[in-house]
């Protein structure tokens, strides 16, 4: 099945930020400082920082006429209304009407406005305004005429569990209830705020309304075709019959999910968004706001055949972004579209052909493709997970969904060679069996920032998901000019930091990010250049190094694990340890050195959990090390000199036998 032509227009949008500066109050605010006044708050002034105004660049993306505004973070409910009767008297006042649609109160504080743009100055000169988003649309994917398939073999996911413990929520459009593959599992909730459907010819019949989203529920708990057959679905109607959605639709959404959860709290909530749009920070934020509240999110990567980072909700780090594979475990692709991809993606899934829930009748079934269904797929494995374990947070549901995919069966050859470096090459697979130790498993994964600019002080962050702890930091620069990495405490978290360097062409950062109960993780910088970073206390491991040279990264600049809890350096080089504790953790260092080659390999045996991927080049420079799986590889500039690799190994000691040392 192909894309239509129609809706070539949704190709991607990049979203502008236009900083408009707050102009001087004038005669007119009077009334408005009074009513601050007797509020008891301070007015405030023009020292704050500007509002921003943001629209996406592609003009066919833009809704004219409304407005979704945000609030500065800390603004009660209060203000949110005096906000609103403000604007409302000064436009009146200047002859414009504004039609408040939707306020927000719960991930964001805001509303969402329906004016002209005249008087969009008038909002951006409010301090109270962070900023001002103009509304618009996302939607599912690749429209599709609906096939009968009078024969099908429907693969089935096995597992011991079938998901009856979770609720999920799906965002989506109508869906056919009546369905007996959906039938008594799926409840249409009293939500609805999908737009009006565009043009004249538009025929609203059940089947067509209903197909996208009665296919994607059909995949999530269908009685033949669905993964988590006991899970119940709760549509969340955010589509229209086109498939078209708004950002503020999707906001609204959000709220109605928060606010049934509180009145009817769950201990297992799945999330479900088969959609995607041009970026938008105040979605990617209710996302966010929603994993806070211990829903697990899951997004569809795209099917624009770019990278995910430039889609919302797909970009937001704390959602599980899912792109989409065929049946042979390769690059799902359509006509001149095809899945997205990227380090903003987390793993794979079938999206192809995928046979599900037709809405042509009770009975029928068709084939759709697209990343919506790869995410279904995804959500359906996520409702098992949460039904059959003691798993709540989020952050331990993706660790375990990457621990059991299936790795290294996609060819990025397709890709750009950034893409095939920081796409993660994971397909989903169900886990046989959830088992985990009383203190749980040590598991981590790698997280890739974006590639630094090529001026000589840039730099790049990558940071870990919530409820994770950062054990590894390195840096790697594909041209093999970079400086190092350092570690910055934010907020009480840690940031890996990559430096460019002189003459450098770019570097990326790249964050271990693990989880394990009571896991705990400090770092310690060294006293001085050339002199070792090293952990204090017994109970503290060592689980990474970092360095950072005033020149260029070349021989035995990297520091090198020595005397257990040591990272030395030589002259010139500063470095960080990052030391972490957990009950009956325990972890050893293994190394690999190679004097004629210049690609090396180390790599944890069984059982054991890498956290960290050190590289130290034996005379020429090295690329960097890059941590696959667990195991770390070094890449070195071609010579004769070779390479040298360090990986560190954790792991939680078995309960019934004394640790054993990997060799």
């Amino acid at each position: 099945m192909r894309c239509t032509s129609a809706w070539i227009g949704w190709a991607l949008c990049l979203c502008a930020s236009l900083a408009v500066r707050a102009q001087d109050y004038t005669e007119d605010d009077e009334m408005i400082l009074d009513l601050v006044g007797e509020d008891r708050t301070d007015p405030e002034t023009g020292t704050d920082p500007a509002a921003e105004f943001i629209r996406c660049n592609k003009v066919a993306w833009r809704i004219p006429g409304q407005y979704i505004v945000v609030l500065r973070q800390g603004t009660h409910e209060s203000q949110l209304q005096r906000t609103i009767r403000r604007l409302r008297s000064k436009a009146a006042r200047r002859g414009y009407l504004v039609e408040i649609l939707q306020t927000y109160s719960g991930a964001l504080r805001g509303f969402l406005v329906k004016m002209s743009s005249d008087v969009l100055h008038l909002v951006i000169a409010y301090p109270s305004i962070s900023a001002a988003f103009q509304q618009q649309p996302h939607r599912d994917f690749f429209p599709q005429k609906l096939h009968f398939l009078i024969t099908c073999q429907i693969h089935h996911l096995s597992s011991a569990d079938d998901g009856g413990r979770t609720q999920v929520y799906l965002m989506d459009g109508s869906v056919q209830s009546s369905h007996r593959e959906v039938e008594g599992r799926v409840l249409i909730t009293d939500f609805n705020n999908a737009p009006e459907e565009d043009g004249v010819r538009v025929h609203r019949q059940a089947s067509q309304c209903d197909s996208h989203g009665t296919h994607v529920a059909g995949i999530v708990s269908g009685s033949d075709s669905g993964v988590a057959r006991g899970a119940a679905v709760n549509l969340v109607r955010v589509l229209n019959c086109q498939g078209k959605g708004t950002v503020s639709g999707a906001l609204a959404g959000m709220e109605y999910i928060r606010a049934t959860l509180l009145a009817r709290p769950v201990d297992a909530v799945v999330v479900l968004l088969p959609f995607a749009g041009g970026l938008s920070r105040s979605l990617n934020t209710a996302c966010r706001d929603m994993v806070a509240n211990s829903a697990v999110v899951i997004a569809a990567a795209g099917n624009y055949r770019d990278d995910a980072c430039l889609y919302s909700p797909a970009s937001e780090p704390e959602v599980i972004t899912v792109g989409a594979v065929n049946s042979m475990d390769q690059l799902m692709s359509q006509g001149a579209g095809g899945t997205n991809f990227g380090r903003c993606v987390d793993l794979f899934a079938p999206g192809d052909d995928i046979v599900s829930a037709s809405s042509d009748c009770s009975t029928c079934f068709t084939s759709r493709s697209g990343t919506s269904q790869a995410a279904a797929h995804t959500a359906g494995v996520v409702a098992v997970i949460l039904s059959s374990s003691q798993i709540a947070s989020p952050v331990h549901v993706l660790h375990m969904m990457l621990h059991y995919s299936i790795s290294n069966t996609i060819d990025f050859l397709s890709l750009s060679e950034s893409h095939r470096l920081t796409t993660p090459n994971l397909v989903a697979a169900m886990p046989p069996a959830i088992k985990t130790s009383p203190n749980g498993e040590l598991l981590c994964r790698s997280v890739w920032s974006e590639r630094s600019g090529v001026v000589s002080t840039d730099r790049v962050i990558s940071r870990c998901r919530q409820g994770e702890e950062m054990m590894g930091c390195s840096s790697y620069a594909p041209e093999g000019v970079r400086v190092g990495e350092t570690i910055t405490m934010n907020g009480g978290h840690m940031e890996c930091i990559a430096h460019n360097g002189p003459a450098g062409k770019g570097v990326y950062a790249v964050a271990r990010c693990c989880v394990i109960s009571g896991l705990r993780c400090q770092v310690h910088a060294s006293p001085e250049q050339g002199q070792a970073a090293q952990c204090v206390g017994p109970q503290h491991h060592l689980t990474g190094c970092t360095s950072m040279s005033t020149a260029e990264i070349s021989s035995d600049s990297h520091p090198r694990h020595s005397q257990g809890k040591r990272c030395t350096v030589k002259e010139g080089v500063t470095s960080h340890a990052i030391c972490c504790h957990a009950p009956s953790l325990e972890c050893n260092l293994l190394e690999n050195i190679s004097a004629d080659k210049d690609q090396v390999e180390v790599s944890c045996p069984s059982g054991w959990t890498l956290t960290d991927c050190s590289a130290v080049s034996r005379g020429s420079a090295i690329l960097g090390p890059v941590a696959k799986g667990n195991s770390c590889h070094v890449y070195g500039v071609t010579g004769v000199d070779g390479a040298a690799g360090a990986a560190v190994c954790c792991r939680v000691a078995p309960l019934e036998q004394q640790a054993a040392t990997p060799h």
